[in-house]
């Protein structure tokens, strides 16, 4: 009998999100490319239900580095994704792309901050999170296109890479994992 995959490994929690991540991506790809009329909507929904279980599988994955944030980068794209099912736009701006860009730079802090990820992979995503934070006006986000559009894409791509191919070292995520068990457990006591 299969365990839950919320008793699994954190390498095989890493993957599952790697997978995930990328069926979002392609999903989302072949949704725009290829569907049109009332498929289009429900196709779109495809990407955005893989996307929520990468989200909590990043958070999963990210709450021994900080509970909250990984909490916070959590909701802020469960609220982006519900923005994007439901497809609400403010003014020709990207509503959900904004939320999603939040996520990216919190992600992006979440993996520089980790032992199990290069660190190196956290400034790229947070980079990405910035350029997808560039709807926020849309002659920005005109006037750096397409830079800002292959810096959110290089970003998420290589971080989605990483978890498919190489997921996380186990030996340093169980050492971040126990330590910040310990912090949380040792509460200093006031005479």
């Amino acid at each position: 009998m299969m365990r839950p995959l919320a008793e699994a490994s954190p390498r095989l929690k890493a993957r599952v999100a790697g997978v995930f991540y990328l069926l979002a991506v392609l999903t989302a790809a072949f949704a725009e490319g290829f569907v049109r009329g009332r498929l289009l909507y429900a196709a779109g929904l495809i990407p955005v239900a893989a996307f929520v279980v990468v989200t909590l599988l990043l958070y999963q994955l990210f709450k021994p580095v900080n509970r909250s944030l990984a909490l916070l980068a959590a909701l802020f794209n469960l609220v982006g994704l519900t923005f994007e099912a439901l497809e609400w736009n403010l003014s020709g701006m990207n509503i959900a792309l904004i939320f999603h860009g939040l996520y990216c730079l919190l992600i992006g802090v979440l993996v520089f901050r980790s032992a199990f990820l290069p660190r190196m992979l956290g400034v790229l995503m947070a980079i990405g999170g910035l350029a997808w934070l560039t709807d926020l006006s849309i002659p920005l986000t005109d006037h750096l296109s397409p830079y800002n559009l292959i810096s959110g894409f290089i970003g998420e791509g290589l971080l989605m890479l990483w978890l498919l191919v190489m997921g996380v070292n186990v030996q340093q995520w169980t050492q971040q994992a126990a330590q910040r068990q310990k912090a949380r457990h040792s509460v200093p006591i006031s005479p």
